[in-house]
């Protein structure tokens, strides 16, 4: 029998320290067993707190299929896109969305990525107080629509970004509550479909115009609107669901990982200087990236990325911008400690055992890349900070699971790492930050793993920027 924490109350189950903190809860599970029982009021599931069984379930993606309170309340707004759609429709999909993420389009989208990291650098004053959570979502935004979504309209970008982190906060709400509740018309209920809709009509009118015509931008839209295999192309509502997935899931991992990064290396600012050194080597503003498996083939025929299929770099380390080994440790090690993806879910698709547990057909399984990347036996000193843990190691053959594993790891691991580090590597190419007194920086565990306000002092460095430059 599946062993239960204790603390379980009469129709609630754990679901009150589970909303007292999430994250403490999680940490709590693995001294009960590598699978425990938990009940969150009207939702029950199988927490997987072992690094071997959860590589199992990533592994098997038939049996342990996208699916459970989680991925249902996102399919809300984001569709059955990539990362959404169950295993019947995976490989499908994931063999059209894979040209648009192949490293050689990555390279060039850096130049975009890097005239968004100056744009956001040459925007603040000198001493300047910013809260970067809200200017790192912008950029990343930004950055998001000019390389992959090219005729996205940049007016009411904001309005744009703002209603996918309402939908993201929603989701996590709305997931724990019967669905017959999220129908209410209730003020957070209204605000919620009434985001939803106006993306839905913006990304609508952008396949529409894509259509009309089908030009090769070299972007994933272009890329998903001529994509036919065998005579079987994408609809419009199918292409409409991928945008909105990886718009989605894009801009969010991006701005977290990269502010998470500028608020532990202002924490720790030894580490913080070598990335200056480092940077100021490098000449980010002008330098040349080249992208790890740039020229490598392309991916198998089962739809599975490069980077699962195994490609490193010629030490079989951990890939990285060129001249900027330390700052893509420093992003790598900020994902490790705040997952985006904190918690996750799955459900059996048939009868199954996990652990030498049986599993019945139907079961909610969550595994949690928050719960494994803070385990002593895992990851030394785990809540350390410490970027020198990636030296030699790649992160793929060991027990990170950040962008995921198995046939459904993230498509877009590469373009995000790359964009956050060349985020990073400007922004502190070009300022000293330092945390505002008085302003606390709290984890916020909704869908995703996400900082609350950061406020941060900008100090320029010898003038290495001029105030708003756009770059």
């Amino acid at each position: 029998m599946i062993p239960r924490p204790p603390g379980g109350l009469p129709l609630l189950g754990h679901l009150v320290p589970f909303l007292r903190d999430p994250l403490a809860f999680l940490r709590s599970l693995p001294r009960y067993g590598g699978l425990v029982q938990i009940r969150l009021g009207p939702v029950s599931a199988v927490v997987v707190c072992d690094l071997e069984l959860t590589r199992h379930v990533l592994r098997e993606d038939r049996v342990f299929d996208k699916g459970g309170f989680l991925f249902e309340r996102v399919r809300d707004f984001a569709g059955n896109g990539l990362v959404t759609c169950p295993h019947a429709d995976h490989r499908r999909q994931r063999r059209y969305v894979q040209p648009a993420f192949r490293a050689d389009r990555i390279a060039r989208y850096t130049e975009v990525m890097a005239r968004e990291a100056r744009r956001l650098a040459g925007s603040w004053n000198d001493g300047q107080e910013v809260d970067i959570t809200a200017e790192l979502s912008l950029a990343a935004g930004r950055s998001l629509v000019s390389t992959l979504f090219t005729r996205l309209p940049f007016t009411g970008l904001q309005e744009t970004v703002d209603d996918f982190v309402l939908l993201i906060g929603g989701s996590y709400r709305r997931m724990l509550l019967p669905h017959r509740l999220n129908r209410i018309p209730l003020p957070a209920n209204r605000r919620y479909d009434a985001a939803r809709t106006r993306l839905v009509r913006l990304v609508d009118e952008v396949v529409t115009a894509y259509r009309a015509d089908p030009e090769d931008r070299g972007d994933l839209v272009s890329t998903l609107v001529a994509a036919d295999a065998g005579g079987q192309a994408l609809s419009n509502a199918e292409v409409t669901d991928q945008v909105m997935t990886i718009f989605a899931a894009g801009f969010d991992t991006i701005a977290n990982s990269t502010v998470w990064a500028l608020h532990l290396l202002a924490q720790h600012p030894d580490i913080a200087d070598r990335v200056r050194a480092e940077v100021d080597a490098a000449r980010v503003d002008a330098v040349g990236v080249n992208v790890p498996g740039a020229n490598a083939p392309e991916a198998d025929a089962l739809g599975v990325d490069r980077a699962e299929a195994g490609a490193t770099t010629a030490a079989g380390t951990s890939p990285s911008v060129d001249g900027l080994e330390l700052t893509t440790r420093v992003v790598r090690e900020a994902v490790r400690l705040y997952s985006p993806g904190w918690l996750l879910t799955r459900v059996t698709s048939t009868d199954t055992e996990l652990g030498a547990h049986r599993l019945p057909e139907g079961t909610s399984v969550i595994y949690s890349p928050y719960l494994l990347h803070r385990q002593p036996a895992l990851f030394p000193e785990p809540d350390r900070f410490d970027p020198e843990r990636w030296v030699g190691v790649h992160p793929q053959r060991g027990p990170f699971i950040g962008f995921g594993a198995g046939p459904r790891r993230c498509v877009g691991e590469q373009f995000g790492m790359t964009e956050s580090v060349l985020l990073l590597a400007t922004i502190m190419r070009a300022w000293h930050l330092e945390h505002v007194p008085g302003r606390t920086v709290r984890e916020m565990p909704l869908a995703t793993l996400r900082p609350g306000p950061v406020w941060m002092r900008a100090t320029r460095r010898d003038g290495l920027v001029r105030t708003g430059a756009a770059g």
